[in-house]
């Protein structure tokens, strides 16, 4: 604390004046880099999320993923990772096969286990008993902090394309990121299959001060208006295609509620948790959250002519690692222009 370091330092009590001169002198002024607590408009400006009506697959418990899969690599066990597979040692992966590492359903995915589900929130916007988001949070100072807001869910359910559904995958990660300058926001990004949407903060709804996002039913695709979204195009969002997601008010959930927390040093590549208590390897896995996808010499598996782009299970996704914590524009650099709206648009 300045105060205590003034005190050791001349060993005689403090004046107001004394104590303003202390901390003028100091190099870290209010919005230098802070880890040692949440950033307090990081959570006073999280966002809330409406799930859909119909929503099957609700947030899930980040470390149940663990109990209900197996590492494996090219569809053979990792006989040497180790056992249990807990958030404490899950990074340890990384040096048995890495990115080729996918965390496979123990279960037959087609008989729809329970664990799948997920957790819906309660009335309060709680996933209760399950742990479903991760905020990240990276100050790049002077002022500018980046909070990633990472939601989990154990089953991503795909769009149904002439009659046959694809894109089905165990394990779903979305984000959404908030950039701040000197504590108020400032733009918002929505993740969204391959890449998504930025808006102004000001452009956005909200309720109070906290932007609303809608999760997409199945996909969980995340988008700043309610309503059905074609996403046949790269890109480009519009309000009917081939290719929809649909968003409604079904149950509110308040991510902030159930999650961990860390802030992240790119220099140094890690994570420091806000609570001692919140485990940290398993943000440094770089293998996928789910099942590889399947041959089509799988009986389970189906794809349309033939076309491996539209495969009825797709591979699981990667986790938070891989999600650009360290950004320059609020998008990801994804090849795609960064465009900011400052109107609400599909």
């Amino acid at each position: 604390m300045a105060f205590l370091s003034f005190q050791a330092r001349v060993g005689l009590p403090v004046t107001m004046f004394q104590l303003l001169q202390f901390i003028l002198a100091s190099p870290i002024s209010h919005f230098e880099r802070q880890t040692a607590t949440i950033p307090s408009y990081v959570l006073e400006y999280a966002p809330l999320v409406w799930l859909d009506t119909q929503e099957q697959y609700q947030p899930s418990d980040i470390g149940a993923q663990l109990v209900n899969t197996r590492p494996e690599d090219n569809f053979t066990v990792v006989t040497s990772a180790p056992n249990p597979l807990t958030l404490d040692n899950l990074a340890s992966l990384n040096a048995l096969g890495g990115t080729d590492i996918y965390l496979t359903s123990i279960d037959d995915i087609t008989t729809n286990p329970a664990w799948l589900n997920g957790v819906a929130p309660d009335s309060s916007g709680k996933t209760d008993g399950a742990t479903s988001c991760t905020i990240i949070v990276n100050d790049h100072g002077s002022g500018l902090v980046d909070a990633f807001f990472m939601y989990f869910y154990a089953y991503n359910q795909g769009n149904t394309v002439l009659g046959q559904e694809i894109g089905d995958h165990v394990g779903d990660w979305e984000h959404n990121m908030i950039r701040f300058s000197n504590g108020v926001p400032q733009e918002v990004w929505y993740s969204q299959h391959e890449d998504g949407e930025a808006f102004t903060y000001d452009c956005l709804e909200k309720q109070g001060v906290r932007p609303i996002t809608y999760s997409a039913r199945g996909t969980h695709a995340n988008y700043a208006i309610n309503g059905t979204h074609d996403h046949t195009i790269p890109n480009v969002n519009l309000p009917d295609g081939p290719l929809e997601d649909f968003t409604s008010q079904g149950k509110l959930w308040d991510p902030t509620l159930s999650a961990y927390s860390y802030s992240y040093d790119v220099n140094s590549n890690t994570y420091t948790p806000y609570d001692s208590s919140y485990p940290v390897n398993w943000l440094s896995f770089t293998g996928e959250w789910g099942d590889e996808q399947y041959p089509l010499s799988d009986p389970r598996q189906k794809e349309i002519l033939g076309i491996s782009a539209t495969a009825k299970y797709t591979g699981g996704p990667t986790g938070p690692e891989d999600k650009q914590l360290n950004r320059t524009e609020v998008c990801p650099n994804d090849g795609f222009a960064c465009i900011v709206s400052p109107v609400l648009r599909p």
